[in-house]
Order: C-alpha cells, then structure tokens, then sequence
C-alpha cells in the first residue's frame, strides 16, 4: 500500500504519521458510521487537522475511502501473519481472538473489511477491486499457516490448505454478519467451530 499517486509527491515522515492519523480516523469513523454518513468534516475533527490539511493527503472522499480500504487490510492480514495457524493451540487462539473481538462489540460494526464490500461492491468498481484483493490477502495468510498445519499431520487427509483458508474466510463472514444483525456471538462461534471440527484439527 502506498502513499503516491500520480499527481502527489513523496511525503515526508511528518506526512506519512499525518496521512496514518486520517486514515486511522476515518477507518474508525467508517466502521461505526458507514462510508454514506462519515464525511470531510467528521475525519477533520475526529483526526484534529484543518482542512486544507485534509485535502492536501486527499483530493477527494473516494480517496480516502480507498485508504481506509487498504487501511483495514493491512490491519487484518498484520493481525493474521502474527497468528500461529500452524499449531492446534494458534488455531484456537486465533479462534478465541476472533469471537473475543466480535464479543467485545456486541456484534456491532461487522467486519472492517467485509462491511465495506457490502456497501461498495455494486457501486464503485474500483473500490471493490481493492477489498477483494485484501481478501485475497487474508485468505493467502489463513492459507500459509494452515500448510504448516497440515506438514505437522493435523489437518484430516484430503484437505487442501486454500481450500481450507477460503472456507474459514467465508464462514467468518457470514458469522460476523449474523452477529452484527443479531447482537450475538452465538452464530459466529457455531460456524468457526463446526470448519474446524469438519477439518478434523487436531
């Protein structure tokens, strides 16, 4: 992910924490409010800078958008890549993390990159070229740790890694969307469970 575009100089390390403090606020702002109603304003104020400031990183809320966008991928994938899938006890770690996360907001926000997919895919193409390239992103991580997984003999014969990681992706998905609509975990940790169980870890 980077800072440049065509029409806008290398930034200085002052503009790079500048451009991450925007960013970081908008990605929050976006998550609780929706991209419809997060606007200029409330990324200037939530992220203390002036206007002109605003507009100088970002010509316009598009591109800001796309920031946040790879923004939350680069969260998500970071958070992945630390994540020990390659044991039976990362797995449930990583388990616990994701229904601990989701608990601690009572479902509300949904997943910072899957939310953004529901409101942009049918309207901005190139935004929804972004969060599916940040999916592919997550599930090449899911999918690294689960090879080292498998190379220790505990995955069931037969299971392909990526095959695996796509499953899981999905089943968190639509998890985390039915924890967002009904204010309960419960869904989230059925599905989670019940690929791994499927997958015989162990």
């Amino acid at each position: 992910m980077t800072d440049e575009t065509p029409h806008r100089p290398r930034l200085t390390p002052k503009g790079e924490r500048t451009r991450a403090r925007i960013v970081a606020a908008a990605a929050t702002l976006i998550h609780e409010r929706g991209v419809a109603c997060t606007t200029f304003e409330n990324v200037r104020t939530a992220a203390e800078i002036s206007g002109s400031q605003l507009s100088h990183y970002f010509a316009d809320k598009d591109e800001l958008v796309q920031a946040v966008i790879d923004h939350q991928a680069d969260v998500i994938v970071g958070n992945q890549e630390q994540a020990d899938l390659g044991t039976t006890e990362g797995i449930k770690t990583w388990r616990d993390m994701i229904i601990t996360a989701a608990q601690s907001t009572g479902g509300k926000g949904g997943c910072p990159l899957g939310s953004l997919g529901g409101q942009l895919a049918e309207t901005d193409a190139e935004a929804r070229a972004l969060i599916a390239a940040g999916f592919a992103r997550w599930s090449s991580a899911i999918g690294d740790g689960l090879r080292a997984l498998q190379a220790g003999g505990h995955l069931q014969p037969g299971v392909t890694p990526d095959d695996l990681a796509v499953t899981l992706l999905a089943a968190l998905q639509g998890g985390l969307l039915l924890a967002q609509v009904q204010r309960d975990t419960r869904p989230l940790e059925t599905a989670v469970d019940t690929i791994l169980a499927l997958a015989a870890i162990r």
